[in-house]
This record gives C-alpha cells, structure tokens and sequence, in this order.
C-alpha cells in the first residue's frame, strides 16, 4: 500500500526517472517515467538541456496517488538525441531527478502491427501466436530487477503482474514491486496486465461469501485507482483462483474446503464486481482439474476469458489442444467445449521457461500465448478507466472492532480469538491484521499467528501466556494505513496445565530421496 506524502512529512522526497525508446508500430515513441517517493501526487515536468541552460518542455503530468507517472510522445527526429531531467513539484517544494542521456533507437519502430507483435523465433516457438508471461515477486530474487528491454525483445510482447493478495505478507510483498514494473514493461514496449491472488473465506453462507468476495474486488480496484487507472497498454484485471481450501489444521494441512456452488458464487461476485467498475471484462486464471473439481458449471463465468494453465503441451504443435485430459474423458467445467478442450484466451503453456534468456533474474519464469491476432489482442485494451477521487484508497479509514468469541482452558492449550473489523461504511476491512498486547510489558507471547478466514476477520492463537489473568488489548494493526487501527480491551484467564512429557528426539532419517525436477515434462526455452 502506499502512504501519502501528506502523512510523511519527515522522509525525503525522491524522484526516480528513465527515459526509453518504446517499440511501436510506425513512428518512434519516448516514454518518460518513474516514481515520486514517498508515494503522492505531484506535478512532474521534463526539461532538456540545449548544451547551455535546461530549459522546460511542454512535457508534463500529474504523478498517481501511488506516486506513479510516466509521459510518452512521438520522436521528432529518427537519429536524435538529448540529455533530459524531470522536476516533482509538490506545493512549493521542487525535487529533481537525475539527468539522463538518451539517443532515439530507430530499430524500435515496425513496419505494422503484426510484424510488432509476432517475430520469426516466437512465431516457431508458439506455432504462431503472441508471446508472453507473468511475474511476481519470486522473479525478483534477492531484490534484483527484471529487465524488461531483454524480454521484449526475446519475443515477449505482454507480461501479466500480480498486483495484490489476499494475505497481508504477500499484498506487502507484492507492492514492492509493482509500480516499477509495470512502468518499466510499458517503456520497454510490453503490454501489461494485473492479477490479483485469491483466497477464499471460511464461510458457509451465502450473504458472508459475497460480501468477502465484493471486499476483495474493492482492494483491486482501489490498487488499480492509486496507478491512475488503466492507460493504453494495459490489458485487463486477473482473477488468480487456484485454491478451495478455508481452514488448515497446525501443520498446515487443509482440513476443510469450500462447496462447488459457494466458489462460483464467490468467483461470479468479484468478476463482476471489477467489470461493473472498470469496464473491461476481467480475466479468470486456473486450471483445469480446479476448475472441474471446485466449481460448478455457470453460464456467467463462461462469459469471462479463461487464463488456462496446462504444462506438458508444446503450443507449436498444430494440434496441441490445451484443457484436454491425458486419458479417455473430458474436464468437465464452465469453459469445457465439445471436443474436450477448453475455450481459453490465454494459455499458461509452462513454468518452465529460461529466466535469464527473458531478462528475469530468477532461475524460471512462465510462459504464456495469447489466442488470437494482433487486432484481437488489441480490442482487450478498448475502454479507459480513470478513477475519480471517491475510488482512491482511503487514509486512516475509522474502524470498528467486533469479538466473535475467545476460547482458553489452559496453559497448554492455546488461546483462540475469533473477531472481524469493519470500515465506516460497514463493510469488512480489506488490509491489515491483528494481534494481542499484554498490559504488562513483563509478559512476553511466546507466539500468536493471526489466520485470515475472510476479509476483514481473523483466527488469532496465542501460545506461551502465564496462568492466571493477563489484561491487555486485542489489536487492529494496519501499516498501509488505509484503515486506522483500533483497539479493544481483552483479559484472558487460563488454568495451569499439567507438566507435559519432554519429546522424544525424532530420529535423523539415514537416505535422502533424490529432488524430483518439476521441469521434467514442461516446455523449457
């Protein structure tokens, strides 16, 4: 999440920006991009220096909420070039970026649209069709940055970027990343697309199901209102629904799942959601063996293009048919067509691709056709959507605690917490977390894990309190600030617990298996 330069007063504001040549069909283009930080709007101006003095170009924009900004315009010149700064200004306040030297490259221009989109080595490679991928934070290993420039033009053309998730840690993580990448894949001539990881809640009733998947939806947009909206080279939004299970026991093994009707319900409600708002029709990503097992057959998600992925089948094979079984037998599920195959728009052909040889840091990045022609592929960027003040993400949002239930015996046992926390408008909150503080300073929690059951609710376990009566508070902690925490008093009572038997030491084992290679039967180049 982003906090507002208002709310930062004390941190240096710094201006990062590049300038590229962007591959484009027809006349060069120059992108100009980069990021205020702390993250906030400021107007950004781009100068150029004529040898003698810099001077102010027409060039100039607003930065997002998210501190975002980037101007594109035609190149005058086809051999020029210049040395350029941008200037943030925020009230009174000037902040300057560094120089750049920058030559227009004329190879970056195409004769037309297809010979942009498709070239000799990925037209062998995926039979034909336009090549791309999808990122996250694991192609950023130790904080190295992709390089997009090199998968352009290793034949990428479009890279789909998780943009938010469910679990606090991971949405965190995920914001590292996301602004710079997706600037960096535009310049570098690639379209971009944002997904959003799901998981689902521990509910059974229908009402609570689509309220979670509405809070849900309302992250994602907020996420795409702080980068200004969609501009001309984002695809639209992804549903990344892989995952059925709403309760794990200790050891993490998933001891309930959500029924077939309630996971359609769910994936219907947030699809639609984002449609309504952004009006582009979203993305569903899957598989086939989820789809079938999880889901229920809807004429309403059929509506929605499929991001199918299925390993194993070579996309340059004439026949290869993606969503088909191995076995006698169809997949049977919303997208099911009638010669067993499924009716995808994209398709996640591996996981298995070379890292390196697409400029990502990480050892493998997946692999992605897209079904159609250059003008098909195209029609998915039709429609702007610019959001208006109301869609931006709230700042220090007031909230509202409500204690489910608090189960504790004894010191042996742990504490369980059940409690949800609202926003203003009554709605479950759709960031942050919580957790419990002892009064008393002296007592220390040996461990308490806070589990998300659904937006805006939380399974707190406490383990390690001493026995007898600890006050202290239970603890709405939100460090984007997008809601304002909030606290609530809570004692909790425990019995002494008998002493317990040490463990008896497990034994080392004396073989170890031999690592499986999960790339065996995938597509690697």
């Amino acid at each position: 999440m982003f906090v507002p330069v208002a709310n930062a007063a004390t941190k240096k504001t710094t201006l990062t920006f590049a300038v590229a040549s962007t591959p484009n069909a027809g006349e060069s283009i120059v992108t100009f991009y980069g990021q205020v930080k702390p993250a906030g709007k400021a107007s950004v101006v781009i100068s150029s220096f004529d040898g003698v003095t810099w001077k102010n170009t027409p060039l100039k924009t607003t930065s997002t909420s998210s501190g975002s900004w980037r101007i594109t315009t035609v190149a005058t010149a086809i051999k020029a070039e210049g040395q350029y700064k941008a200037t943030a200004i925020i009230g009174k306040k000037k902040t300057l970026s560094k120089a750049v030297n920058f030559k227009v490259d004329s190879s970056k221009t195409f004769s037309d649209t297809n010979a942009l989109f498709l070239t000799a080595e990925t037209s062998k490679l995926t039979g034909g069709r336009i090549q791309g991928s999808d990122v996250s934070r694991w192609q950023h290993p130790n904080d190295q940055p992709i390089d997009f420039k090199k998968m352009f033009e290793a034949g990428m053309r479009f890279v789909l970027i998780k943009a938010s998730d469910a679990q606090e840690k991971a949405d965190i993580e995920t914001m590292k990343w996301l602004v710079g990448d997706r600037n960096a894949a535009q310049a570098a001539g690639l379209y971009t697309g944002m997904y959003h990881f799901a998981y689902l809640p521990n509910s059974t009733d229908e009402a609570y199901v689509i309220r979670d998947a509405k809070a849900q939806a309302q992250k994602v947009i907020w996420r795409l209102a702080s980068l200004g909206g969609y501009n001309e080279r984002d695809l639209p939004l992804a549903l990344d629904l892989e995952n059925n299970c709403v309760k794990k026991n200790r050891s993490g093994t998933c001891i309930k799942t959500m029924p077939r009707s309630l996971v359609t319900l769910w994936a219907q409600t947030w699809l639609q959601t984002i449609e309504e708002k952004t009006g582009r029709k979203p993305f569903l990503y899957s598989y086939s063996q989820f789809l079938e097992g999880a889901t229920a057959r809807s004429e309403v998600l059929r509506q929605y293009p499929l991001w199918l992925a299925h390993y194993g089948v070579n996309p340059a094979d004439p026949i290869a048919q993606p969503g088909q079984r191995t076995t006698i037998g169809c997949f049977v599920h919303s997208w099911s067509t009638a010669n067993c195959s499924s009716q995808w728009q994209i398709w996640q052909y591996s996981s298995c691709g070379i890292g390196s040889k697409y400029g990502v840091p990480s050892a493998r990045v997946d692999l992605n056709v897209f079904r159609g022609s250059a003008d098909n592929f195209l029609s998915l960027i039709k429609g702007k959507w610019q959001p208006e003040p109301a869609d931006l993400m709230p700042i220090n949002e007031p909230t509202s605690i409500n204690l489910i239930s608090v189960t504790s015996t004894d010191t042996n046992t742990p504490v369980e917490v059940n409690v949800e926390v609202f926003r203003s408008t009554g709605t479950p909150v759709v960031t942050g977390t919580v957790v419990f503080r002892p009064i008393d300073t002296n007592i220390k929690v040996k461990k308490q894990t806070a589990v998300r059951s659904a937006s805006g609710r939380w399974e707190l376990t406490i383990e390690g309190l001493p026995a007898g009566v600890t006050a202290g508070t239970l603890n709405y902690v939100d460090i984007s600030k997008t809601h304002a925490d909030n606290l609530m008093p809570l004692s909790i009572t425990l019995l002494q617990g008998a002493e317990l038997p040490k463990p008896t030491p497990t034994p080392k084992p004396t073989a170890t298996k031999k690592p499986t290679d999960s790339c065996a039967k995938q597509i690697k180049h």
